[in-house]
């Protein structure tokens, strides 16, 4: 059977590898792109080394590259270290997620909570996520979900599509940068059947029955179904056949017979390290940051541009591991570097760009680039966004005067008649604590849009959504986000949006004091 792919991982390793150090710093400046700090090191540190290794360009010029011989300044090892730090962040998370959750001993939920299985294989959801949840900020309350982590080089899968209907649906897959491969969903008019989930080296042969073949960039990635579903007990009833046949698993294990899982009923797993409060499980751990790092930079290829920032990185690594000083001036680097810089990315205002009446909106989600500063932010506060034809966020921590939400007063939200999110999938206002977590509340009411039925209109046909500690009572219940009495953040997904969500055109609403 001929290999066919719906995603290209573009240039290879080999490819990218092939220009050397001084043909991607000339790429990167020839192409418009900021050439990385971490660059400029290069030639500034080979002055004075007593030794150096040789790099020679395409165009025949050879490039002195600094060795771990060298005794460097610590400012300058510093400030290396916190560039190697922000950029690898979300790459180190995925690695550590990966090593985590696929413990598992079998698909299932975490503590009752969270789908986890065995690398190669996927848990799933059969309702909305558990408030209770730590493992990822800001989740949602419009979709179920699933998650599996994998090894796509030593272990391709398959990952089953039934038939949703009319339903919206997508399997969201990333690597280890956090950007998406492949294109599965509703909105790509993808059929049920199998497909197969590859990694960047493997080649082996794809039986018959394999409808596509999806290449991932990186042998480390992971798969997050999201299937919409509206409040109703009749819909929790109709979605469950189709949840249950969303079943991944090793390709030596593919019969071309659908495979089904009765998730409702699958096996929870103990979770002792349960969490019911909170922020988000810390999987960034800043003093073993620098123990993890030099397999994340052998597991991550380059991208075009980065192998003059690979090879500062190595350098930094081997410099450390000559020297005890080094490595513990590094550590309590990246210990500042997650106090000073990292933390700050759970603030709205540091991620995406302006939106209009002060929101903000994601900005090159799930295909970053060389966008490091909105990975790392969303890494941070909301990681795995889909693409913004899949998905677009709106987020705020502040009302229409720049003032910090707070739950002791009540805010009314206000979509004028036909100026709710324009979509062809779903859209959802969610109400988030400072954490970005749920707040418990004895409506069991954390998000509201497309998915509920019992939104109350204005008599023009606006719809007016209320926020705050105090329920607006009457009529307005309906409408009502319970939040908690400290600070909190409202959100907004439109999923599948048409022109004017992907353009900017649609700006979300203001957000005004109630009067009630």
């Amino acid at each position: 059977m001929e290999t066919k792919s719906t995603d290209h991982p573009g240039v290879s390793r080999r490819d990218l590898m092939k220009g050397g150090l001084g043909a991607a710093s000339l790429a990167a400046i020839g192409t418009g792109a900021a050439l990385p700090v971490a660059a400029t090191g290069a030639s500034l540190m080979a002055s004075a080394a007593p030794a150096v290794a040789q790099e020679t360009s395409e165009s025949g010029v050879k490039l002195a590259m600094t060795t771990a011989e060298v005794k460097p300044l610590e400012s300058y090892v510093r400030s290396l270290a916190r560039s190697a730090y922000i950029w690898g962040w979300p790459m180190v998370n995925m690695y550590n997620r990966r090593a985590r959750i696929t413990q598992a001993p079998h698909p299932g939920l975490l503590g009752g909570v969270l789908p986890v299985a065995p690398r190669g294989q996927i848990g799933m959801l059969h309702d909305y996520i558990e408030p209770s949840e730590r493992a990822i900020a800001c989740p949602n309350q419009d979709v179920v979900y699933g998650q599996g982590f994998f090894d796509l080089d030593t272990e391709p899968v398959v990952a089953q599509v039934p038939d949703f209907g009319d339903r919206f649906w997508v399997y969201a897959a990333y690597d280890q940068r956090t950007d998406q491969y492949g294109r599965l969903g509703k909105a790509y008019g993808t059929k049920p059947g199998f497909y197969l989930l590859a990694g960047p080296n493997w080649k082996g042969d794809v039986p018959n029955g394999i409808a596509d073949v999806v290449h991932a960039s990186t042998t480390l990635a992971n798969i997050i179904p999201r299937i919409f579903m509206n409040d109703t007990d009749e819909d929790r009833a109709a979605i469950q056949p189709l949840i249950n046949q969303i079943v991944v698993y090793p390709l030596t294990e593919f019969t071309g017979e659908m495979k089904t899982i009765e998730w409702s009923k699958a096996k929870d797993i103990p979770n002792p390290d349960q969490q019911g409060g909170g922020g988000e499980t810390h999987w960034v751990v800043p003093e073993k940051f620098f123990d993890q790092f030099p397999e994340v930079l052998d597991m991550v290829p380059p991208q075009p541009g980065e192998e003059a920032m690979y090879a500062q990185f190595r350098w930094l690594n081997e410099v450390a591991a000559a020297d005890p000083a080094v490595k513990k001036a590094i550590v309590e680097e990246a210990a500042a570097t997650e106090r000073d810089v990292i933390v700050h990315f759970r603030e709205w205002a540091t991620n995406g760009k302006p939106a209009g009446n002060g929101w903000n909106r994601s900005m090159n989600n799930a295909e970053f680039g060389l966008d490091y500063y909105n990975r790392v932010a969303t890494s941070k506060s909301n990681m795995f966004e889909n693409r913004p034809n899949e998905t677009q966020y709106f987020y705020t921590d502040f009302d229409s005067t720049g003032t910090q939400l707070q739950g002791g007063k009540t805010y009314s939200i206000t979509f004028a008649k036909g100026e709710e999110p324009p979509v062809n999938g779903f859209w959802s206002m969610t109400l988030y604590n400072e954490e970005h977590f749920f707040h418990p509340n004895e409506l069991k009411r954390y998000s509201l849009g497309t998915k509920n039925t019992s939104l109350r209109r204005n008599a023009d046909g606006s719809l007016t959504l209320y926020a705050g500690s105090k329920n607006p009572g009457g009529e307005k219940e309906s409408n009502w986000l319970p939040a908690p009495e400290g600070t909190f953040s409202l959100y907004i997904r439109a999923y599948w949006g048409k022109e004017p969500i992907i353009d900017g055109s649609w700006q979300p609403p203001n957000i005004e004091m109630a009067d009630l």
